[in-house]
């Protein structure tokens, strides 16, 4: 099932996608108990599929991003947050900050987390998956690694507003059973930038599960974004970072595409 959420006769609903241009209306919360109707609505806009109780990251997740990075492979997941502002829509505009000069992209599979999580074995974690989505973990590096800026802070690099735009939709785990055997294809402008799987990472989903579960409530509606394969504009030489009227589209299978231009502020 591809649930999203969307504009329709100017109210926000949920629904379970039909096609590009319809969904069967839902009622309840997909985070609770739900039921899907048969009141098919016209999609006017799509909005991101959930407003995230909580936006965690993982770091350095993808073997050869590590390489690209010249980067020591972590021993355990490595967390940073993402505040809520950051949250955007599909195809909407991103700001590009006047106050940086190397914003970047990064292609992600999100996991949505439906149910309380805490303390949770590896072989259990899948069953506290709503669902998968897609997510652009948007970043300045100036302000995520330049001390100089007052920055050098991960979470302030990474939550200038909009900076993590997510969707089209979310897709329950009876689509996906293997979140590990993916395709993410990323394009700037048209052109291939990263192009990988998420076998790749260094952590699987149900690893990065349990192991946050551990120290923390993974609460319903938390997403969580597990890392970027190789390819991002950092890493190249020279330097790839994103400018006004730029378009960043990126495409997991089973789950869609995520497309956002950029414009100045």
């Amino acid at each position: 099932m591809k649930i999203i959420r969307f504009i329709s006769a100017g109210r926000i609903h949920l629904g379970m996608q039909v096609d590009q241009q319809s969904a069967l209306a839902i009622e309840g919360d997909p985070l609770q108990s739900f039921t899907v109707t048969n009141v098919r609505l016209k999609i006017e806009k799509l909005l991101a599929p959930i407003v995230p109780t909580d936006i965690l990251c993982i770091g350095l997740n993808y073997r050869q991003h590590a390489l690209e990075s010249k980067s020591v492979v972590p021993d355990h997941p490595m967390l940073f947050i993402k505040s809520s502002n950051a949250l955007n829509d599909p195809s909407a505009a991103v700001t590009i900050p006047r106050l940086s000069q190397k914003v970047d992209y990064e292609g992600e599979l999100a996991v949505v987390i439906g149910r309380t999580a805490k303390n949770i074995p590896r072989e259990r974690a899948l069953d506290f998956v709503l669902g998968y989505t897609v997510a652009n973990d948007i970043s300045a590096r100036d302000w995520q690694l330049e001390k100089s800026l007052g920055g050098g802070q991960f979470a302030r690099g990474k939550s200038f507003d909009g900076f993590c735009p997510i969707g089209p939709c979310i897709v329950t785990p009876d689509e996906i059973p293997s979140p590990n055997a993916l395709r993410l294809k990323t394009t700037l402008n048209g052109q291939t930038v990263q192009d990988s799987t998420t076998a790749d990472m260094i952590f699987d989903v149900p690893t990065i599960i349990s192991s946050l579960s551990s120290t923390m409530t993974l609460r319903p509606g938390a997403i969580i974004l597990t890392g970027t394969p190789q390819g991002v504009g950092m890493a190249r030489t020279p330097p790839l970072w994103l400018k006004p009227g730029d378009s960043i589209a990126i495409e997991i299978e089973k789950i869609g595409v995520l497309e956002n231009t950029f414009a100045a502020e």
